[in-house]
């Protein structure tokens, strides 16, 4: 079943088995310079094939294109419900074909030969390389999409300075409902906080609304047509987002504002405390995969759970557990972090040198592969989210939310894990009537349903949510604040 849009959506990353950087699932990629050259007349039209590595495999198509004398591609990646992604760099001469991809967790590069109906080289991005190989293909028709049994608006509200865009889905039938405004995890996410090919608020909303609860989604800070930037924000500048929302969706004549609340994946689930904790107007709030201890414990847990299930050497997350609280405590006593370039530089080398000869051939300037590795990581540091996620405590807000709380973990979730954060959210919330806590055995990060909990899992596992989530989100609101 298709729900709402599902045309050349905004695309936030290529999701590869491997793409790990230092302390996020970030990475980023050495781009080889491309040739100003128009591709050849051959070249033209759709190439199916996948990105292979060792970690995984990943099916996509591009459709080449010429117009105005200068080169284009675009490209689908249907394990991920991306479309139609406007791809850069784009050249064929002399037999060799590149074309990049530009994503939120690190630039994407081909870069390879053409022989006959075949393309084949090699891939990088990040920390992530392996080979590619597509072949001629048919054009595919894009599926005509299903109408839906409710009504949705277009809304549009600010805070302060900000202006923020979404989406409102309204039950059938008569008014007023219960509705709840979503809030997206870490990062310049789109309103249906769409991962991997995955449209996790989407699909929520899709149900809830179904369910008779009406759902106001947005777009993050900078991302569509809201303004703003999220890394120049706070976790505390994005719970007046939120605020914002609330009073945009309670203003809405088929809407309860006494029946109003917020539901948050990841850090929307330490924004929603913060947000409840300033106003009455929230009336409940559901914890999607939330934190309760300060930033910097939940980045060290997750760097190494992250890093040992994609294969990573132990010496090198004990190395970068420790480099990570070297530079932390820099950050907070005000030092340069330019004093750690040398011995971040000397341990991206030493992983290099580990490597294949053929897992190397893609870079071919290690120098510069190096610097882009460590300008990216460290200059992430230095901006405004990252310093106030470092040291802020969910639980101070936690402590201070009245209202009824359901909190869910995913028991194979590595970003947050639940063994880490459940018993220190449960003491926060010790003083509130009523609270759930629950603890999906087989969900990862994004409560799906996953054998290892590996970000390297998403692309490849179904797009659809674990037996049981949406029914215990929905059934829990409306047990409480329905008709």
């Amino acid at each position: 079943m298709t729900v709402g849009k599902t045309a050349r959506r905004r695309f936030e990353g290529l999701a590869i088995p491997g793409t790990l950087g230092l302390w996020t699932a970030a990475g980023c990629a050495l781009s080889t310079p491309a040739l100003a050259q128009e591709p050849d007349a051959g070249l033209e039209g759709r190439w199916a094939g996948s990105v292979v590595l060792p970690t995984g495999e990943l099916p996509f198509s591009v459709t080449f294109e010429t117009g105005d004398g200068e080169p284009a591609a675009t490209m689908d990646i249907p394990v991920q419900g991306a479309l139609g992604l406007p791809l850069t760099a784009v050249s064929y001469a002399e037999g060799r074909v590149h074309f990049e991809l530009q994503a939120s967790i690190g630039l994407a590069v081909w870069d390879g030969a053409l022989d006959g109906d075949r393309i084949e080289g090699n891939f990088t991005q990040g920390v992530a390389i392996g080979t590619f190989a597509i072949e001629r293909a048919e054009a595919v028709e894009p599926e005509p999409e299903e109408p839906v049994p409710y009504r949705e608006e277009e809304v549009s509200f600010e805070n302060g300075e900000i202006h923020l865009e979404g989406t409102l889905t309204l039950p059938e039938g008569a008014g007023p409902f219960p509705g709840v405004v979503m809030l997206t995890g870490s990062g310049p996410q789109n309103r249906d906080e769409e991962l991997v090919g995955f449209p996790l608020f989407r699909v929520i909303a899709d149900h809830l609304t179904r369910r008779g609860i009406a759902v106001l989604r947005y777009d993050d800070r900078g991302v569509g047509g809201s303004t703003g930037n999220v890394a120049q924000s706070t976790t505390s500048d994005f719970a007046g987002d939120a605020l914002a929302g609330i009073a945009r969706l309670s203003e809405h004549a088929d809407i309860d504002p006494a029946r109003v609340g917020l539901v948050g994946h990841s850090e929307g689930a330490v924004v929603a405390p913060i947000a409840a904790s300033r106003s009455d107007a929230v009336r409940f709030v559901v914890l999607l995969a939330g934190t309760s201890v300060p930033g910097a414990e939940i980045i060290y847990e997750q760097a190494a759970a992250l890093s040992r299930a994609a294969g990573a050497h132990e010496e090198d997350i004990v190395w970068a557990t420790g480099f990570q609280r070297r530079l932390f405590a820099a950050m907070e006593a005000g030092e340069d972090l330019d004093a750690h370039r040398e011995e971040f530089a000397a341990q991206i080398r030493a992983a290099i040198d580990r490597l294949s000869e053929a897992q190397r051939a893609p870079i071919s300037d290690v120098d510069s592969y190096v610097q882009m590795q460590m300008d990216q990581q460290i200059n992430a540091l230095q901006s405004p989210w990252f310093r106030h996620f470092l040291t802020y405590d969910p639980a101070e807000a936690l402590r201070e939310t009245r209202v009824p709380v359901l909190a869910l973990f995913g028991g194979l979730d590595l970003q947050v894990l639940p063994g880490q954060n459940r018993g220190p959210m449960a003491e926060a919330l010790s003083g509130n009537p009523d609270v759930t806590l629950e603890v999906l055995p087989r969900a990862n990060h994004l409560f799906q349903a996953a054998t290892t909990g590996s970000n390297a899992e998403y692309a490849m596992l179904e797009k659809a949510f674990v037996d049981g989530f949406l029914d215990t989100i929905s059934d829990w609101i409306l047990a409480r604040f329905g008709n």
